[in-house]
């Protein structure tokens, strides 16, 4: 006869499907032991850049029973973002396709408030959060943990069933559920992503040094972009996919279900002349609603021009 975690877990699992979700795993709450010395020195040696956030709450980063007081397991979701489609002019300045449609915090805290909804009217009274990219939950790691996949030389969640474009968050309950099993890694001796990235941000497989990478540079900077990488942007404006496209097991995926993640109607048809001359009204009309609105116009431009070659 199966225990209560198991068949909660079960449950949990088909609601999370129910609702769009790509995969879902659960694993025991705790203290993340391994992450820890790999999280302090990727601090120490200045990886994260100007990212200071990064540095708060360390302790929380590691340990989701000081974000959920009694947390007893983490529930890792996964949801599918891959779009197919491309930008219609190959000059034009790329956008990473998790940023075309909807900002992917407000889909996804939707979904997730509704299965913790589910959680508490199916099994009863239950403590917990949701959090999607925007609190310290050291998502990679849970996800890995639970199964859903192994974290690659990209540093990237990568499964065999669907590549890696998709999102992942988190419920933390103090629920006991029957916990998940990590999966193998499955990267061999392939070196796809350390070969395509254009900054060299990959120092070394499995590690990335943040403060190189585009999409640091695109989005999280706030100061002049570093002339040293003038020309090495690969026409990014927001975000990169680079490491991303060449990874073989990209091939597994398939375009997502969820329309708030379609793009603006003329996100993908503007010319590269058309983001040169970006005005402030474009810029509300096509990125309504979108994550690419974290750079606000001045960003975005900043990051247009220093895309222009040197005359």
């Amino acid at each position: 006869m199966k225990s209560a975690a198991t068949k909660n877990a079960q449950w949990i699992k088909e609601q999370a499907l129910a609702l769009g979700f790509l995969s879902c795993g659960i694993s025991k709450a705790g203290f993340l032991e391994e992450e820890a010395p790999r999280l302090e020195h990727w601090l120490n040696t200045n990886q994260h850049g100007e990212m200071r956030y990064m540095e708060n709450h360390f302790d929380k980063r590691l340990d989701p029973t000081l974000l959920v007081p009694g947390a007893k397991s983490v529930v890792s979701l996964t949801l599918n973002y891959y779009n197919p489609e491309k930008q219609t002019d190959p000059k034009a300045p790329k956008i990473s396709q998790y940023a075309y449609g909807k900002d992917y915090h407000f889909v996804i805290k939707d979904k997730l408030k509704e299965l913790l909804s589910r959680i508490n009217d199916q099994i009863g009274a239950v403590d917990g959060r949701v959090f999607v990219d925007s609190a310290p939950v050291m998502d990679k790691a849970w996800a890995a943990k639970a199964g859903l996949g192994w974290i690659g030389k990209n540093s990237n969640l990568l499964s065999k069933q669907v590549g890696s474009f998709f999102f992942i968050a988190e419920l933390i309950l103090d629920l006991e559920l029957e916990p998940d099993h990590p999966v193998t890694d499955h990267c061999g001796s392939c070196t796809a992503c350390i070969d395509a990235c254009p900054t060299d941000a990959i120092t070394n497989p499995y590690q990335v040094d943040g403060s190189k990478c585009i999409s640091y540079f695109t989005i999280e900077l706030k100061d002049a972009l570093p002339t040293e990488f003038k020309g090495k942007m690969d026409d990014w404006m927001f975000g990169c996919d680079v490491c991303q496209d060449v990874c073989p097991w990209n091939k597994f995926s398939k375009p997502h279900e969820e329309p708030l993640f379609n793009p603006h109607p003329e996100l993908l048809q503007m010319t590269s002349n058309d983001w040169s001359e970006l005005t402030a009204e474009i810029f509300q009309k096509v990125f309504k609603d979108s994550a690419v609105k974290r750079t606000k116009l001045e960003g975005l431009t900043r990051n247009i021009e220093f895309l222009k070659p040197i005359k």
